[in-house]
């Protein structure tokens, strides 16, 4: 697998323009909670055919390719979202599509690829993250899209990026929440590209957060995870093929306890009348705790994907079992 390379302007542009045929830019709307340093945007990612942002990069991903290397069909790997956006593009382009997913992933994501035509192949979770790291990969015909280095796939995540400069030129922080970290790579690429001086902070559940491990330690750490509601961010260590493109372009991590995750969940909701998965709200739990979100604030809410028994818990103020 070759090494993926930060982002170029022209590159993410052409992604803009090939995923805006199947795709309009998601809302940036603000949220006033009358704070006396910090004004807040939410990005709705929520508010994607698929209701996450995972539909960009698979999308471009699968639009990028030749028609030809597309003939056997596609797979990716993935904790939920991926595989919903991977089924939505390989449906709307008509080619064949396997998810590898591991047990306990969200059912709603799960229903989300069987209902596109897509067939999913649960695995361990060892299997799983030695998929994403390109460790180890399944012998298959179809074309394999690792969901965190293909090049095509950061590209298509710059677009949230591109979308939010163009909505809040005068942006100051922006806060997104990190799984394998093509999002974090994709949206800063696009910021830093265009507004060099925008702060860009990585958001992790605390249960599971190798960035923060990584930059205390100054280099790529394995840590001890616990079990969390949240299935879409945290992970025992980080990609490395990834982390140096990432490491250069961030301004550090904020970790974010269940508690104010959930808080954040319920505030979405009231407020906003959004409906977020846990890491979904993990970038505006940080953003109302950490004191290096200043001036205008944008938190990405990647997804919207939760199961509703999980989902009622947290509106009952409760936290679900992992």
């Amino acid at each position: 697998m070759n090494a993926p390379q930060r982002p170029v302007l022209a590159a993410m542009q052409a992604a803009q323009a090939r995923l805006g045929a199947y795709m309009q830019p998601t809302p940036l709307v603000p949220l006033d909670l009358g704070l006396p340093d910090r004004r807040i945007f939410l990005k709705l990612e929520t508010l994607s055919s698929i209701g996450a942002f995972k539909l960009r990069p698979a999308l471009n991903a699968l639009l990028s390719r030749q028609r030809a290397e597309l003939s056997n069909g596609v797979a990716t790997v993935s904790s939920g979202n991926m595989a919903y956006g991977m089924a939505w593009a390989a449906h709307a382009l008509g080619v064949k599509m396997a998810a590898y997913m591991y047990e306990g992933a969200p059912q709603t994501k799960i229903d989300g690829v069987r209902g596109l035509g897509g067939e999913v192949r649960f695995i361990g979770m060892d299997d799983w993250w030695r998929y994403i790291t390109d460790a180890d990969r399944p012998q298959l015909d179809e074309l394999l899209i690792n969901p965190v280095t293909d090049q095509a796939v950061l590209d298509g995540n710059c677009t949230i990026g591109l979308e939010i400069v163009e909505a809040l030129p005068e942006v100051d922080v922006v806060l997104t929440p990190y799984g394998g970290g093509s999002m974090t790579t994709g949206v800063a690429s696009s910021v830093r590209a265009l507004k060099p001086d925008t702060k860009i902070l990585a958001v992790e559940d605390e249960n599971a957060a190798p960035v923060t491990a990584a930059l205390a330690a100054s280099r790529i750490v394995d840590i001890e995870t616990k079990p969390s509601f949240i299935k879409s961010i945290g992970g025992p260590s980080l990609v490395p093929q990834l982390w140096p493109v990432v490491r250069e372009l961030i301004d550090g991590a904020e970790t974010v306890s269940l508690e104010q995750v959930t808080d954040a969940m319920r505030l979405l909701f009231a407020r906003a009348k959004v409906v977020a998965e846990g890491a979904g709200a993990a970038s505006l739990a940080a953003a109302l705790s950490s004191p290096r979100a200043q001036g205008n604030v944008v938190c990405v809410i990647s997804g919207g994907n939760i199961d509703a028994d999980a989902y009622a818990t947290v509106l009952a103020g409760g936290i679900p079992r992992p």
